[in-house]
């Protein structure tokens, strides 16, 4: 279904390079590989309001102690679960409540629990930043953290969580996220919001001549074609089981709007229910009323999807 709304706003954009190396890995090579073990645990309470507890939770990947929060609502009963993934944010300066927070805060209002992991060598989360063209690692983290999610729902820290799971990806978070429910067929719902491509090629070729100038993603972009095609999600949308709703501004200078009509064009080929809002005049991330439109949509996709 392709719905057309939005006023243009002013608003602050995201900026910042991602840097790349070569490590690529296949879809299907992920798919293969088990995820999750551990569990859960909360560290502390950040915050306490009449809506929900907030809490610096942390969880085991790849021998690394990854952390976050974790917003809870203070009603009783159990509620789905909502993982929301930043983009780019240079890890130098990044910290635990990014940017991000106030999606992630919205939704717990709504009543959903919602998960906020910081990346790998972001805020406190052990290991270096993900140096992969194609956010690997960073992948693999939220794969660990949704089967932990799935294992421990209804127990522990995770006592108010149902095993209903739907992402929420932003910039960089949208192709961590493509990749995610690609590889994981439990995944509900997945909202893209000025989201990466699922073509890895353009990615890079983005990377290489708009966010670094020509120093990074280069090489990348002149991998085979072959190669490049088993690693692009975008390849894969037939395996997705999630219903699937896009959300991208007509002006955006870092992710371009052509991205998420092709998007939208491939989900639609590939018989994948889903929904693809345009946001006249919005950059890379919203505000005003674009920012109000975003979120009543995104709380009435996950109540759909995940109760």
């Amino acid at each position: 279904m392709q719905r057309f709304f939005g006023v243009i706003w002013p608003c602050l954009v995201l900026l910042g390079p991602l840097a790349l190396a070569q490590n690529p890995a296949t879809i299907d090579e992920l798919t293969r590989q088990r995820f999750g073990g551990g569990l859960l645990s909360i560290e502390r309470v950040l915050e306490r309001n009449s809506s929900f507890t907030r809490y610096l939770v942390r969880y085991p990947s790849d021998g690394l102690q990854m952390y976050g929060f974790m917003n809870v609502p203070n009603q009783e009963g159990r509620f789905p679960v909502v993982v929301v993934i930043h983009g780019y944010v240079n890890p130098a300066t990044y910290q635990t409540l990014t940017y991000t927070t106030r999606y992630a805060d919205a939704l717990a209002r709504a009543g959903f629990v919602t998960l906020h992991p910081n990346l790998r060598g972001h805020g406190l989360s052990q290991g270096r930043p993900e140096q992969s063209p194609w956010r690997l690692q960073y992948a693999k983290e939220i794969l660990d953290l949704v089967a932990i999610i799935r294992a421990q729902a209804g127990s522990g820290p995770l006592t108010k969580a149902r095993p209903s799971i739907g992402l929420m990806g932003h910039s960089m978070g949208g192709g961590i996220a493509q990749r995610v429910a690609v590889v994981d067929p439990s995944i509900r719902a997945l909202l893209l919001y000025g989201t990466m491509h699922g073509n890895d090629l353009k990615n890079a070729q983005q990377i290489c001549n708009v966010f670094t100038n020509g120093l990074r993603g280069c090489q990348e972009a002149r991998n085979p074609p072959p190669n490049l095609a088993q690693v692009s999600p975008i390849n894969y949308y037939g395996r997705l089981r999630a219903r699937v709703q896009v959300h991208h501004g007509t002006q955006d200078p870092q992710t371009p709007y052509a991205w998420a009509q092709e998007i939208c064009a491939a989900l639609r080929k590939n018989r994948v229910e889903h929904e693809c809002f345009s946001y006249p005049g919005a950059g890379h991330t919203f505000c005003g009323q674009d920012y109000s439109r975003l979120i009543q949509r995104a709380v009435a996709f996950f109540r759909s999807a995940l109760n």
